[in-house]
């Protein structure tokens, strides 16, 4: 898969523009982005090592070799599996209740919470799909540490010294139709991109614009993954820039404050605030 998203992948690990990268002014040469996901992963159960399953996968006869600088993205499903974070449930909604934190709102039995790992979400992320009757999927404890481990055994497991990992999962969006895969955890990417301070084509000063690299790489890699195809692991390819020496700051850096979220209440909690104001 190409598109006009990515850099030049020359291994280079610097922190600045260089050649290669979009932001280079009147960049001429073309720039790529390489996503593929392998087969071979097959179904994941708990105690199973995740790093030499997905080592496997990408390491079979066929596959594109892992390089330096590339990203990995797995979906939370198969790391919550490996971990043991299958439970036993004969309600669904019961297990959403112990995953909540906060309710944000509700419509009938639909509800968005915010949930034990700081992530607003239907559902708190609980999922009863692709696992056995009787039983519901949460997500990793830790997504971020999740995501951590695995790097750090997949570059032992690979042989490489730079690779990313992001951990995915599947989230609807405020006013918008659809669902997308975003980066629930992440480890050795700079998740997100301040281009704040900088120049636009026309020399205005960039005032807001912080892209969220990681969701941008779990979305797109969800395009080649598929939903029902059995392919929970991607490699993207073109990012090399993003990819850090060490951990990063992890998924949790995209997580808005409430400070800065003009949606932080739920329904009640609004009218509350709004009675308490005199509104």
């Amino acid at each position: 898969m190409s598109g006009g998203t990515g850099g030049a992948d020359d291994g280079a690990s610097d922190a600045g523009p260089r050649e290669g990268d979009p932001r280079v002014a009147h960049e001429e040469t073309e720039v790529s982005l390489r996503i593929w996901a392998p087969g071979g992963i097959g179904e994941v159960a708990p105690g199973d090592d995740l790093v030499a399953l997905i080592a496997r996968a990408l390491g079979a006869s066929g596959t594109t070799p892992v390089q330096e600088g590339d990203v990995v993205v797995v979906t939370s499903k198969i790391v919550s599996k490996a971990e043991g974070r299958v439970m036993a449930a004969d309600s669904r909604e019961a297990a959403i209740d112990a995953e909540t934190v906060r309710l944000v709102a509700a419509r009938g039995t639909l509800r968005i919470v915010e949930n034990r790992q700081g992530l607003v979400m239907a559902a708190a992320g609980v999922d009863a799909s692709n696992t056995p009757e009787g039983t519901v999927l949460l997500l990793p404890e830790n997504p971020d540490d999740s995501a951590r481990r695995l790097r750090a055994g997949l570059q032992d497991a690979l042989g490489v010294s730079r690779l990313a990992v992001v951990v995915t999962d599947t989230a609807g969006r405020a006013w918008r139709e659809g669902l997308v895969d975003i980066a629930i955890g992440a480890a050795g990417l700079d998740v997100l991109d301040d281009l704040r301070g900088g120049l636009d084509s026309h020399g205005r000063e960039l005032n807001v614009t912080v892209t969220a690299v990681a969701d941008e790489v779990a979305a797109a890699s969800e395009l080649v993954r598929g939903k029902t195809a059995g392919r929970p692991v991607a490699v993207v390819r073109g990012l090399s820039r993003h990819v850090t020496e060490g951990d990063g700051p992890g998924a949790r850096a995209l997580q808005r404050g409430p400070e800065t979220d003009l949606f932080s209440l739920g329904t009640a909690e609004a009218y509350d605030q709004g009675r308490a104001e005199g509104r």
